[in-house]
């Protein structure tokens, strides 16, 4: 689950919920999910009509940049499932946040300087709790989850995150309208039969919940970041929020005791290659391909991750990792993509 903030790594982001809190998803994904505003320039002819803003043109390296939030975030879950083959969940999650976090600190003081990385102690607090929603308690239970979980099925089950998006923006006195509940109600349908796996003792049942719990974690973080007083700039406040859930991820893993007996120099070649490719790619060519969509293509179109995402981890699953394509991951999966294709549509009409 990598996606920004305001996406689910799984990514993600997947890996800052803070990017998206002004766009249609903050209010529904995951996943993530980042808070971008964008200032548009609205010219009065001198006729005195307003003239209508020109639709931003989506040139090749839209599709360039989408295309990588696409297979990228979609591949996290795939990644994920093979660093816990031979390194510990939460050390595993927390290692690759906060080298995420110095290596997004550089960038940022590199491009910009370093005062751009200051900011005051409330939107420093804010920030922390976010990532330790989005990261410690979205992605980290999910790398922990994929232990026994197969990475498709995850996926599938982070792909509900609008779903509890629009529940929890309820509970604070929103009204998303009659399209997003409809999509709640389908999206808890897809869920009912996505457990089956679980229920019927194919998969530990604890894995799954565990999931369910990610995906609901990741979503509050999603819409607290919405809320809260955020740094002004969406890549320090991803910095902050990758430290705070990486920190919290190593933390965690100590209590539990993943370092007893745990030698790195057991870990796999391919589990080393997995982590580093879910920091470059996962945590920061995605997540700023990301954050330069939302700035340069339409919102809605930059939403679509969130139903792509999934069937490209699927697909990655089955293909890669050999993962059984069963019906209830298949009809089920259908029946979440199908609800958070409402939802977001729903959003962006909104």
């Amino acid at each position: 689950m990598t996606s920004p903030a305001a996406d689910p790594d799984p990514d993600p982001a997947p890996a800052s919920a803070s990017a998206a809190k002004t766009t249609t998803t903050a209010k529904t994904a995951t996943t993530i999910k980042m808070t971008t505003t964008t200032t548009t320039t609205t010219t009065i002819p001198a006729s005195g009509t307003l003239a209508a803003p020109a639709p931003r043109r989506i040139t090749g390296a839209v599709w360039a940049a989408l295309g990588i939030v696409y297979v990228v975030w979609g591949s996290t879950y795939l990644g994920i499932r093979i660093v816990v083959e031979t390194v510990p969940p939460f050390l595993a999650s927390g290692s690759r946040f906060v080298v995420a976090g110095v290596l997004l600190a550089a960038i940022v003081a590199w491009r910009h300087g370093p005062a751009a990385l200051k900011v005051d102690r409330r939107r420093l607090g804010s920030a922390a709790l976010v990532g330790l929603l989005l990261i410690l308690g979205g992605n980290g239970l999910v790398n922990l989850a994929e232990t026994t979980v197969p990475s498709g099925l995850a996926a599938l089950l982070i792909a509900a995150v609008p779903v509890w998006v629009v529940l929890l923006r309820t509970a604070t006195g929103e009204r998303p309208g009659p399209g997003a509940y409809g999509g709640v109600l389908i999206g808890m349908a897809g869920l009912a039969v996505l457990t089956l796996p679980g229920l019927s003792g194919d998969i530990g049942i604890g894995g799954v919940l565990l999931v369910v719990l990610a995906a609901l974690l990741w979503s509050l973080g999603t819409v607290s970041s919405a809320r809260l007083p955020m740094p002004a700039n969406p890549f320090t406040a991803s910095v902050y929020e990758m430290l705070a859930g990486g920190l919290g991820g190593i933390v965690l893993g100590l209590l539990r005791g993943e370092h007893h007996g745990f030698d790195p120099g057991a870990v796999s070649g391919r589990s080393w290659a997995a982590l580093a490719y879910l920091v470059v790619f996962g945590s920061l060519i995605a997540f700023t391909a990301y954050a330069w969509l939302l700035q340069s293509a339409p919102v809605s179109l930059a939403a679509t991750y969130a139903y792509v995402n999934p069937v490209v981890a699927v697909l990655l699953g089955a293909l890669i990792l050999g993962e059984a394509l069963t019906w209830p991951i298949l009809l089920g999966g259908g029946i979440v993509v199908a609800a958070v294709c409402l939802i977001v549509s729903t959003e962006r009409r909104g």
